[in-house]
């Protein structure tokens, strides 16, 4: 008998709840509470129907529950994985022990692989996945562990790379190379000068990548990194003073409303008049002895009269036609797996 989980020949009794399941994450998923795997005391003998005490056979036919059996984690289990359990960790582990060594800075199994290259992170397994923040130490999955150490499971990073997202979570450091990506920017900034008077405005930055700081010229595409040639940066303080604009360059880069409204033959003036036409005029039907209009906080006989120009826009807002501003934005390295796996470290069993 097994589950989609292990192939093993006892069920655990849960001492949670006194249901008997295959394994704890049948448990789980059954139940709205977690078993504690070290908590359970007695198994099921699948063949002869046998409730015991844990241990690696059946006190009454003696079968073997799991070719490999660990009575800490009641962990059983007929598929060879290259099971073993790590004292460091606490739990089993899939790969095979002699791929993997347990730092203890780290506090998790890691690939041998790495094991001169890999940056120490204090307990860095003891988090949670910054994409799907599920609990990185004990996790089934595949981990990843990239130039940054910090973890992230190999589902997770794929998933961001189909959206475009190239950087840690974490940290921002990038996690591919980005050479080429660069080149763009590279030619997108020649391309787009800017205004006359930024052209030698410095800001400071720091690098994400090489974690240095320099001061570059500003352009409103990116901020190259004087040190790697990279564009992973972000301002820090430390600016040129902003320069003035005597001349007005940066205005006549933008076009007013009303010489967009303009028409053939008409001056700015008439647009501005005809606007001053097309307006909201309240009138008040009370006068004074002198004829003159009565204004009161309290008057209740205000009339509101909309003059010729508007009645369209009205119509639009019934009909919902107005364009919102939200509508005009644009769309926009080694591995473990736990028997609970990482990859650069080893998975729980």
């Amino acid at each position: 008998m097994s589950c989609t989980h292990y192939l093993r020949k006892c069920q655990l009794v849960s001492p949670c709840c006194g249901n008997v399941y295959t394994c704890r994450l049948c448990h789980d998923d059954a139940e709205d509470h977690a078993l504690d795997r070290r908590s359970v005391t007695s198994v099921v003998c699948i063949q002869c129907h046998l409730k015991q005490e844990i241990g690696r056979n059946c006190t009454e036919c003696g079968i073997l529950f799991g070719s490999y059996s660990c009575l800490i984690c009641r962990l059983f289990d007929d598929n060879d994985k290259k099971q073993f359990h790590c004292v460091g960790c606490g739990i089993c582990r899939v790969g095979g022990r002699d791929n993997f060594f347990h730092c203890p800075k780290c506090n998790i199994c890691i690939s041998k692989s790495i094991l001169d290259s890999h940056k120490c992170v204090e307990n860095m397994s003891r988090r949670v996945c910054p994409v799907c923040l599920e609990d990185l130490h004990s996790s089934r999955k595949k981990v990843d562990i990239p130039n940054c150490s910090h973890m992230i499971h190999s589902e997770c990073l794929v998933e961001m790379f189909k959206h475009g997202r190239m950087s840690c979570p974490t940290c921002n450091t990038s996690l591919v190379d980005m050479k080429s990506v660069w080149e763009h920017f590279d030619e997108a900034i020649e391309s787009t000068p800017m205004p006359e008077i930024y052209r030698n405005y410095r800001v400071s930055v720091l690098c994400r990548d090489c974690h240095e700081t320099s001061k570059v010229i500003f352009h409103v595409i990116g901020l190259k990194c004087e040190a790697c040639g990279g564009y992973n940066t972000t301002r820090v303080g430390g600016d040129d003073p902003l320069p003035e604009d005597p001349t007005n360059q940066l205005g006549q880069l933008t076009v007013s409303q009303n010489v967009m409204d303009q028409q053939p033959g008409e001056t700015e003036d008439d647009v501005d008049d005809e606007s001053s036409r097309d307006s909201w005029e309240t009138i008040y039907t009370e006068e004074d002895d002198n004829g003159n209009d009565l204004v009161n906080a309290d008057d209740s006989d205000a009339v509101i009269v909309l003059l010729p120009g508007n009645d369209d826009v009205l119509a639009d807002d019934d009909n919902e036609n107005v364009v919102s501003n939200d509508e005009m934005l644009p769309d926009s390295e080694a591995t473990v797996e736990s028997e609970d796996p990482v990859e650069d470290a080893p998975s729980d069993g």
